[in-house]
């Protein structure tokens, strides 16, 4: 990719929620939508979404991805969406070459799942910047999410929006369904460590946060919505701007927290 006119992009983290944001106007979803209209325009997408979670690391390498609808029990008209977005066999290859000499599988059979399309779908609506998806590797420690982050800082220089898709806390369990302004007391503890390491540059609290003890494990019961951070925090630069959207709760266990780096 050339980069004599590319300028550096940033690289976002998107707290996405409930797959029916894809349909809805709100708080959130207007600024996905402001975020996206605020950017230089990307030449590519690389989004690590928290529903590709996967045993090695793989990377979408069709041209035309397709739309995944990859849950159940949502009215039709969320299925019925479609962000035909083009792929980037040329980005996949040039992922793979970054994060050589792991093994990454170019894949063809994955596309595009609802922690990709549901916010992309307001941040930019057009459909018309090639995304590619990098699956997250289950099986490896944090640590490893966020170097793999750092490996691929070099996209920025290249006209690649590197994009995170999940959520700080995440713990469908132990929502409360009737309040949607709820916020427990153990969820906002571990937001606010979160997004004070974040504005400390220090990523030691992030990558080790089962440090956080109770607060940790409840809000994150299962890592693979709150990873894509990492790769996002992985992908900042010492000079990097970092600026905190929405940092809100929902439900009582549920952060809409986002995050902008380097714009």
């Amino acid at each position: 990719m050339s980069t004599a006119t590319t300028p550096r992009m940033p690289a976002v983290f998107l707290g996405h929620g409930s797959p029916m944001n894809a349909l809805e106007s709100n708080p959130f979803t207007r600024m996905w939508a402001r975020v996206g209209a605020g950017l230089p325009r990307p030449q590519a997408i690389l989004m690590v979404s928290a529903h590709w979670y996967t045993r090695g690391l793989a990377v979408t390498a069709m041209d035309a991805p397709r739309t995944i609808h990859d849950f159940g029990a949502f009215p039709q008209a969320l299925f019925d969406v479609r962000y035909p977005a083009p792929g980037s066999p040329a980005l996949a290859e040039r992922v793979a070459a970054l994060l050589a000499p792991l093994p990454v599988t170019l894949d063809q059979r994955w596309g595009l799942d609802h922690g990709a399309w549901s916010v992309l779908v307001h941040a930019f609506p057009q459909a018309d910047i090639p995304v590619v998806q990098l699956s997250i590797d289950a099986t490896r420690p944090h640590d490893y999410h966020h170097a793999i982050g750092r490996l691929l800082q070099p996209l920025r220089d290249e006209g690649v929006l590197i994009m995170g898709s999940g959520n700080v806390v995440h713990n469908l369990p132990a929502m409360d369904w009737h309040d949607p302004a709820a916020a427990y007391d153990w969820a906002q503890r571990f937001q606010d460590v979160v997004q004070a390491a974040i504005a400390a540059d220090d990523p030691a609290p992030l990558i080790a946060f089962e440090a956080q003890g109770a607060d940790a494990k409840r809000s994150i019961p299962s890592p693979d919505h709150y990873l894509p951070l990492l790769y996002v925090l992985g992908a900042r630069r010492a000079d990097d701007a970092v600026r905190v959207e929405t940092p809100q709760l929902t439900y009582g266990s549920l952060s809409m927290m986002s995050v902008v780096v380097g714009a």
